[in-house]
């Protein structure tokens, strides 16, 4: 890793950014409006308050909630006080959530009360009364002013702070090394077990420095952060970027176009990054004309195909100066290829653009021919937590990421992904994983056999479908099943459309035969 990094930790990025933008406006949350400089103060007070409460560097913490200033402070401070941060999807049900909590060891978690009609501390204590124990997990922190009796309030946590010395606070944060890790990004992959990318502060300080400096982002931008703070691209090209720069962030906690369109307009939005189907519905709404768009200057796009007439109606119609695709992934510090300002139309809607600068991209494939991405340098994770045998399944012993997406490089470095290796398909924007949601599904007791694809769909651009073996006189029905998954996996992974046979295809090995099963579409 570089040394000339700016910043050798992210609590230094922290302290640098109060100090440097001290003044300008840092959060806007509603009514309330904050500078670097309070920002600043209350990231401190909540690393006090991790102290206060036997946080030690090294230890995980987890965070489950939506895009809001408390996510921001929680989350910083935690990371102030040296902790690994564990963010949480805040779609999982109980069970998904206990599980990552279970795997990490966290030992402190913040959640929301109550998101999207649903109680998530509910749902915690429901997933623990059913056996999921998470015996090192000591305290539970509700980012509200309620909470049950053996939980706490997010003002008492805070409070309870108040007796560490600024110093002591300060000398944590400056203790903690740039080879730490800063957080474990829990994906899913071919197994279906969930797997935490270890990533570093100099990782995450280096990979968005070079973001921010190919999008142009700059002090003054007003940034709607609208990609959930627990995807590295919300916290990461988001919160980190806008440390970085002194940009205003604007945390949205749920897409909703008007929502959108209203902030966008009353707040001078300037930069909008997010997956195509968001900038789609934006310029789709029947209402637009009657929204001042005017402000918007910066668009980061990718997680599926861009349309080039999309690429062409965010310039022409809107105006935005500089739009840009971009393709990674949690195992390389979410970022591997970006597209340059100045790049062509046609390179920014068909390729995800070059390799960032120090690293190296190659698709095991002739030039122009498609194969698997590899990618090697200082983005790639310290490797999966706690194992050692899916981390040497995934990285080379020379150092290449194996990503698992199968791509095409064309004569200027350009990649295009074409296909997943994985299985893996997006779901207006969230990356859903074939063998995770099987095995949830096979737990259904008149389920004998399932395999799941990704299907197209008009609105989320992929969905799930299921193809399913009913145990012998069984009478489930499609609608039962998909009601049944609601239940029990975020809401993103149920597939839409379930298909009865008789058995799976299978080839010699044992193993389904999924292309035969997307011809039968």
């Amino acid at each position: 890793m570089r040394g000339d990094l700016e910043w050798g930790s992210i609590p230094e990025l922290v302290r640098t950014a109060a100090e440097r933008y001290a003044d300008a406006e840092a959060v806007v949350e509603g009514r309330t409006r904050i500078t670097y400089a309070e920002l600043g103060a209350r990231i401190e007070r909540s690393a006090a308050a991790c102290i206060a409460n036997g946080v030690a560097p090294g230890d995980r913490v987890g965070i489950w909630a939506p895009n809001t200033l408390d996510w921001i402070v929680a989350a910083l401070g935690a990371v102030s006080a040296g902790a690994v941060l564990v963010p949480l999807n805040t779609r999982f049900k109980g069970g998904e959530a206990a599980d990552v909590l279970r795997r990490s060891g966290a030992r402190l978690l913040f959640v929301t009360g109550t998101f999207l009609g649903t109680s998530y501390v509910a749902s915690l204590r429901r997933a623990v009364a059913e056996g999921r124990a998470l015996p090192e997990l000591e305290q539970v922190v509700v980012l509200s002013d309620d909470a049950p009796a053996d939980f706490r309030t997010w003002k008492d946590f805070l409070a309870s702070g108040d007796g560490v010395h600024e110093a002591e606070v300060r000398a944590r944060a400056e203790a903690v090394d740039g080879s730490w890790p800063s957080d474990i990004v829990f994906t899913s992959g071919t197994t279906g077990r969930p797997k935490g990318a270890v990533i570093t502060h100099a990782q995450t300080l280096r990979a968005y420095e070079v973001w921010s400096d190919l999008a142009g982002l700059r002090q003054g931008d007003r940034y709607l952060i609208v990609n959930p703070f627990f995807h590295t691209f919300g916290y990461k090209a988001g919160v980190i970027a806008c440390l970085m720069r002194g940009a205003t962030m604007i945390p949205q906690p749920v897409f909703n176009v008007n929502t959108a369109l209203a902030n966008i307009a009353a707040e001078r939005v300037s930069v909008l990054p997010g997956p195509p189907t968001l900038h789609q519905s934006l310029l789709d709404h029947p209402a637009r004309d009657a929204y001042d768009l005017s402000a918007l200057r910066l668009v980061v796009t990718g997680a599926a195909v861009v349309p080039l007439r999309l690429v062409e109606r965010l310039r022409g119609e809107l105006g935005v100066g500089t739009v840009l695709t971009a393709y990674g992934l949690s195992e390389a510090s979410g970022i591997v290829t970006m597209c340059r300002r100045g790049d062509e139309p046609s390179v920014i809607a068909s390729t995800s653009g070059r390799a960032i600068p120090g690293t190296e991209v190659r698709v095991e494939a002739p030039l122009g021919e498609p194969g698997e991405v590899l990618v090697r340098g200082f983005n790639v994770m310290c490797g999966y937590y706690e194992d050692a045998v899916a981390t040497a399944e995934v990285v080379t012993p020379d150092g290449w990421l194996r990503t698992g997406d199968v791509g095409v490089l064309d004569a200027a470095g350009n990649l295009r992904i074409t296909d997943r290796i994985k299985d893996m398909f997006i779901v207006g924007g969230f990356n859903a994983y074939p063998a995770e949601i099987e095995q949830i599904l096979g737990l259904h007791p008149d389920v004998a056999d399932v395999a799941v694809i990704g299907v197209p769909d008009a609105r989320l651009g992929e969905a799930g479908k299921a193809y399913v073996v009913r145990r012998p006189g069984a009478v489930l029905t499609g609608d039962d099943l998909i009601a049944w998954a609601r239940r029990e996996m975020a809401n993103y992974k149920v597939p839409r459309v379930v298909e009865f046979l008789g058995e799976l295809p299978r080839n010699a090995s044992g193993k389904v035969v999924k292309g035969e099963l997307r011809g039968r579409r």
